[in-house]
């Protein structure tokens, strides 16, 4: 039996997020349910990240055991052929039994894409949160550099998370405004925020929730200086809301 390996892209609208779920139409489901097609054999796909229902992935890194005697490239074409259009099986390759998705992983990158403006774009409002109000980027540049190293960011954790450890490094936090965004061979004019978080792992929604909480920053309805309070109060209830999870994009994943 050989272990496959697979960097998938996805657009996450349609879905309920990646693990599979009593209810609804996840990543995972989808496909295992294709590489039984291709394959004949039932096969529990693992993935590097479980991403939630709507976020967005460039790099995703899945694995599967199989016994089937198709190399990974013609794995790779017949999963493509299969698969609805909004998941794609960019790269497949056989892997050492040891390798695991998420135990491997020494890095982790996701952003988090803001319209800064009035009006959305008919073709970014899937992909982008629309903020109205004008948003203070030195405030929460600021206040972003505080969460860089490692720390227990229980305060970051999303609700109901049943994970006792909390420790986790992130490595860089950086957010940028740019004014244009490249779509087909068209560009996109209007105003944009990109926040992007780098770390060796992140907890359920601590992406989404570091980003609410810098939003308020941005507001000015929570001071930049208290992000290191919110951090060593370990309290969920300090820091800000759950950002919406269309505008977030899992990257890439290193190992």
């Amino acid at each position: 039996m050989k272990k496959i390996k697979l960097l998938l892209e996805y657009d996450g609208t349609n879905y309920q997020g990646w693990q599979i779920q009593k209810k609804g139409l996840t990543i995972q489901g989808v496909i295992e349910d294709r590489i039984l097609k291709v394959t004949g054999r039932q096969s529990r796909v693992i993935g590097a990240s479980r991403t939630d229902a709507g976020v967005h992935a460039l790099g995703q890194v899945a694995t599967f055991r199989t016994e089937s005697q198709l190399d990974p490239d013609t794995i790779s074409r017949a999963l493509n052929a299969l698969l609805p259009q909004d998941i794609r099986v960019l790269e497949a390759s056989q892997v050492d039994d040891s390798f695991h998705p998420r135990n491997s992983a020494l890095r982790k990158s996701y952003f988090y894409i803001i319209a800064n403006q009035r009006i959305s774009s008919a073709f970014l409002y899937k992909y982008t949160w629309l903020i109205t109000q004008s948003l203070e980027l030195s405030l929460m540049g600021e206040a972003a550099q505080i969460l860089v190293g490692t720390h227990d960011f229980s305060a970051f954790r999303g609700t109901g998370s049943d994970i006792k450890d909390c420790i986790r490094e992130i490595f860089s936090l950086n957010i940028e405004r740019f004014w244009r965004l490249d779509f087909m061979t068209a560009a996109l004019n209007g105003e944009f925020i990109r926040i992007r978080i780098e770390a060796n792992g992140f907890l359920r929604h601590m992406v989404r929730n570091i980003v609410g909480t810098l939003v308020e920053i941005g507001r000015g309805r929570i001071l930049s200086e208290s992000m290191l309070e919110i951090l060593n109060s370990h309290n969920r209830r300090r820091a800000g809301p759950t950002a919406p999870s269309n505008g977030l994009f899992l990257e890439r994943i290193l190992y």
